[in-house]
C-alpha cells in the first residue's frame, strides 16, 4: 500500500514480472478492496497471487518509532513477516523507507558478523551498471563497517550482475594513498591485507562511477547519498537538455525523426526507472525498497532486484565470506598528515 500510485503499480508490476519469471508467486497484503478489482484488470496475475486483507498501513509521513509501536497489522510488517516465517523469499514496498528499514532491522536482525545493514542499488555507468552502497543508512562509518559493506556489495554484484568477480573501489578524493579519511586509509588496507578473495581495486572518485571503473562502488552513507541524488539530477536535466534541443525550431524537429531511434536508445539507458529497487543488506532477510514514485514499470525493476538476489542466495554469500573476515586482522592505525 505504500507509494504514490499504490496499489496499482504494484500489481502491473507483477505481471510485468510474471512475463520474465514463469515460476514466481506474489503475496499482496493491503486493502482486499481495491487490490480485487486491480487483479480483475490484469487477470494474469490472478492465479499467482494470495491476497492477505489488511486495513492498516504506514504513512509517508510517520516516524520510525511510530511505525513500530502502531505498525504491527500494517502492510508493512505482514510483509516482513511473512519472508521472516519462511512463507516468502523476499518482500518489496514503496512505502515509507524509515519505517521500513526500522521494522526489517527489529524482525530480521542483522546477519552475524554485521554492525550495520547498509542500502545496496544499481546506478548506471558507461559500461553497464554496477553496485552503490551505502545509500543513506549509515551517515559515518568506521573502517570495519566499510569493509563489510565491500562483502556484501560483491555478494550483491554476483547475485543480481552474475559477476564471477566483481571488481570493488573504495570511494574518495584522489585515487592516492595518502588521500582521504583515516577511516577510508584504514579500510583500504584490511581489503588489501586480507585472503577474503575479493578483487579489490583501490580508491576511486566520483567520475570513476560513471566510467565504470569499478563493479562495485563503496562509501558511507552521506557520500553515497549525495552521490546517487547528483547522478540522478545529472540524468534529469541531460534528458531535458536533449528534448529542448530537439523542440526548438522546425529544422531540429525535422532532425530528431532522424535521429529517433538513438533518442530512443538513450533515454532508455538514462530511464532512472530501470533501476529501481534498492536492498537493506546485511539484514537476515531480503526486504527491497522501491521509489515512492514508482509506476508499474518502475515497480517491475524492483521486483526483478528481489527475484534475483533471493534466487541468488545472497546470505548464504554474505555468510559465506564473512565466515572468512571474522578471522581479519585489526584496522591498522595511520598516521595523521601534519
Amino acid at each position: 500500500m505504500g507509494g504514490d500510485h499504490a496499489p496499482h503499480c504494484v500489481v502491473e508490476g507483477a505481471e510485468l514480472a510474471l512475463r520474465r519469471y514463469k515460476n514466481i508467486r506474489f503475496i499482496f497484503f493491503g486493502d482486499a478492496q481495491r487490490i480485487e478489482p486491480l487483479l480483475t484488470q490484469y487477470p494474469k496475475v490472478r492465479p499467482f497471487a494470495e491476497v492477505v486483507h489488511t486495513d492498516v498501513c504506514i504513512a509517508p509521513h510517520d516516524k520510525p518509532s511510530v511505525a513500530l509501536r502502531r505498525g504491527g497489522q500494517s502492510s508493512m510488517r505482514l510483509a516482513i513477516d511473512c519472508v521472516q516465517e519462511g512463507k516468502a523469499d523476499c518482500m518489496v514496498s514503496a512505502g515509507n523507507t524509515g519505517a521500513l528499514m526500522a521494522m526489517a532491522k527489529l524482525v530480521f536482525r542483522t546477519l552475524p558478523g554485521i554492525s550495520r545493514p547498509a542500502i545496496a542499488a544499481l546506478v548506471p555507468t558507461v559500461k553497464g551498471d554496477c553496485v552503490m552502497l551505502d545509500l543513506g543508512a549509515n551517515v559515518e562509518c568506521d573502517a570495519t563497517a566499510l569493509v563489510q559493506f565491500a562483502i556484501m556489495g560483491d555478494a550483491f554484484a554476483r547475485a543480481v550482475l552474475s559477476l564471477q568477480s566483481p571488481k570493488i573501489g573504495l570511494l574518495n578524493v584522489g585515487s592516492e594513498e595518502m588521500k582521504g579519511l583515516d577511516e577510508v586509509k584504514q579500510a583500504a588496507q584490511m581489503l588489501r591485507n586480507t585472503d577474503l578473495g575479493l578483487n579489490f581495486h583501490g580508491f576511486v572518485e566520483g567520475n570513476d562511477i560513471a566510467e565504470g571503473t569499478v563493479d562495485v562502488v563503496v562509501t558511507d552513507g552521506f557520500t553515497g547519498n549525495v552521490a546517487l541524488k547528483t547522478a540522478e539530477g545529472i540524468g534529469r536535466m541531460v534528458s531535458r537538455y536533449v528534448n529542448n534541443a530537439f523542440t526548438s525550431s522546425f529544422g531540429s524537429k525535422l532532425g530528431y525523426l532522424l535521429a529517433k531511434p538513438a533518442i530512443a536508445r538513450l533515454r532508455k539507458s538514462l530511464d532512472p526507472r530501470r533501476r529501481n529497487g534498492a536492498m537493506f543488506v546485511g539484514l537476515g532477510g531480503i526486504a527491497v525498497k522501491s521509489h515512492g514514485s514508482a509506476d508499474g514499470y518502475s515497480f517491475y525493476f524492483a521486483l526483478r532486484v528481489a527475484v534475483e538476489l533471493a534466487a541468488g542466495r545472497i546470505n548464504h554469500k554474505i555468510l559465506e565470506e564473512l565466515k572468512l573476515s571474522l578471522t581479519l586482522p585489526p584496522a591498522p592505525v595511520l598516521e595523521k598528515e601534519v
